[in-house]
């Protein structure tokens, strides 16, 4: 059966601009465009587009569905069996936040007691679960699957004072780091604090530091584009400038 982007959009659930927002993009062409001008899709197209949506409800980029998609190894089957996958792991998520909100409702209601671990336990675990799918692969990669499952688990086992501790020192690295980026000088003093900040924000969350795997943190901010648009979204150069401040703090300046 075929489609014209009306029925499509109707179909899919999507909206007829996205529709052609895709095509401009080249993520999704119609089989064809008949002789009135309108795009038409059909089976290919479809199959296509339930693998762009699969992705997106993922949470992965355009950019990078369109080179999953695009890639020759790309296999449907195989494909759809690792969605299955990370929305069963999903479920999992959301019945350990709905059991954290039934808690919480007792807790409210007098009919139970309930611990600090126990009331971050789910936001963690969405944390852990949100990391994994924007950067679980490359992190991997890079330090291996124990760093990587000891550093999950150390966040997991997080105090409920050890868990804003970690967002408040988040939050002063962004206004330090702001503040050393004017001054232009990645070995200055106010750098320098904000790599030592750095320093400590991550260490609540390895289990173990070296400067070594600082410095290749620093590299991944400049070299992953998700990394380096997390710190450049206000001014372009930022992530840069942090990796610079890191090298000179741990004394692997390139």
């Amino acid at each position: 059966m075929e489609y014209t982007v009306k029925k499509l959009g109707k179909l899919a659930g999507v909206s007829t601009r996205t529709l052609r927002y895709y095509d401009e993009i080249g993520i999704l062409k119609p089989a064809r465009i008949n002789s009135s001008g309108y795009r038409i899709y059909g089976e290919k197209e479809i199959e296509k587009l339930q693998q762009i949506l699969f992705y997106k409800e993922l949470g992965v980029e355009l950019h990078q569905i369109k080179g999953i998609l695009e890639d020759p190894a790309f296999d449907i089957s195989s494909a759809l069996a690792e969605h299955r996958e990370q929305l069963l792991e999903r479920r999992k998520q959301l019945d350990l936040l709905i059991s954290n909100v039934d808690k919480t409702i007792a807790v409210k209601e007098g009919r139970m007691t309930m611990s600090d671990k126990e009331k971050f336990e789910g936001f963690k675990k969405d944390m852990i679960d949100e990391n994994e799918r924007k950067y679980g692969k490359e992190v991997r990669e890079k330090y291996g699957d124990d760093t990587v499952n000891q550093s999950n688990a150390k966040l997991q086992n997080m105090s409920q004072e050890e868990y804003e501790r970690a967002n408040r020192l988040a939050e002063e690295i962004h206004q330090t780091l702001a503040e050393a980026f004017k001054t232009g000088d990645p070995s200055g003093d106010v750098a320098q604090k904000a790599a030592e900040l750095h320093k400590e924000w991550i260490s609540m969350y390895w289990p173990t530091y070296s400067g070594e795997a600082h410095a290749g943190l620093g590299d991944m901010y400049v070299a992953d584009e998700r990394f380096r648009a997390y710190y450049d979204k206000e001014q372009d150069g930022v992530a840069e400038f942090l990796r610079d401040a890191i090298y000179v703090y741990t004394g692997m300046k390139k």
